[in-house]
């Protein structure tokens, strides 16, 4: 799997997590520190197992609970086209 920013959309940092701005209709999203880390592992090429390993790692979560928040995310920012997933 691989997971791309949409076009006309950006990913800024902030002192929180960071900010996906959709250019194209003016909206953005706003992501905690734990979604922020997990949307850039992705976007760097990790797969949703991999960091979902690293998450349970870092946080008091089960892996089981990790790879559910991982999923989580990918089909919300999906369906609301920020990102782009290819098999």
């Amino acid at each position: 799997m691989t997971l791309n920013l949409a076009r006309d959309v950006t990913l800024t940092p902030t002192d929180s997590g960071s900010v996906l701005l959709d250019g194209r209709r003016g909206v953005y999203w706003q992501l905690n520190a734990s979604g922020s880390a997990i949307l850039r592992r992705l976007l760097d090429g990790a797969t949703p197992d991999a960091t979902a390993r690293l998450l349970a790692e870092t946080v008091p979560v089960s892996e089981e609970q990790a790879l559910t928040d991982v999923t989580a995310i990918i089909d919300a920012l999906s369906i609301a086209k920020l990102v782009e997933v290819t098999q």
